[in-house]
């Protein structure tokens, strides 16, 4: 079965779709604590959403990039970013929802990510790497332009890359057995987002380094 048959073009542009809409409201909602202003978080959105997909596909060689050719792609982000202008004190007190669509979306792209790249002749570890960047890209390029430490490399955050990894790691081991099929997709996807779920209620942390002696306060 050849990658791009995985799913039905209508699946996988939905699936991407609302990934990119849960992705564009926690940007849209760190840049309303952020204070920025409508353009801003109009900004956030779009980079949380689309960073990691846009920069896959430079890498790999998928240019244009498919958020500057599907126009669902581009306004979706907007869209969440129109919401949350007029709707985040209610979209905050859903905030646990929106982390488990997130987690969701996070399998998703891992999962996808992982198969173009594969697709586009990348070999196996490759592939996994540009999964990751595609499902945590977009979170890194948003801390970085609130002028904070990703989420991802601070220890007293929950496991956020170990899950996509996992993903990631699970999609190439599928393709080198010759076991990729919508099946084993599928659960790719529902274990790196039954392993965010996990490391969100039971606050599961990456080790720090070992025997550390850090004069460095802790913040």
């Amino acid at each position: 079965m050849q990658l791009q048959q995985l799913f039905s073009p209508s699946v996988q542009h939905t699936l991407d779709v609302i990934g990119i809409f849960v992705f564009a409201i926690s940007g849209a909602l760190l840049a309303v604590r952020k204070n920025f202003d409508v353009f801003g978080i109009g900004v956030m959105a779009e980079v949380t959403a689309l960073g990691g997909g846009i920069f896959r596909d430079v890498i790999i060689g998928a240019v244009p990039p498919a958020a500057f050719t599907d126009l669902g792609y581009f306004i979706t982000p907007l869209i969440a970013a129109l919401v949350v202008c007029f709707l985040h004190p209610h979209v905050e007190r859903i905030q646990s929802a929106v982390l488990v669509f997130d987690a969701a979306g996070l399998g998703l792209f891992a999962v996808s990510g992982t198969t173009k790249a594969y697709s586009y002749g990348l070999n196996l570890t490759a592939s996994a790497a540009l999964g990751l960047a595609t499902a945590v890209g977009g979170g890194v390029l948003r801390d970085v332009l609130a002028n904070e430490v990703p989420s991802l490399l601070r220890w007293d955050r929950d496991l956020y890359a170990v899950p996509a990894i996992v993903g990631a790691t699970t999609v190439v081991l599928c393709i080198h057995y010759d076991a990729l099929t919508p099946f084993t997709s599928g659960l790719a996807v529902v274990t790196a987002f039954v392993l965010r779920l996990l490391a969100m209620r039971y606050h599961w942390r990456a080790p720090r380094a070992w025997n550390r002696r850090s004069t460095v306060r802790e913040e």
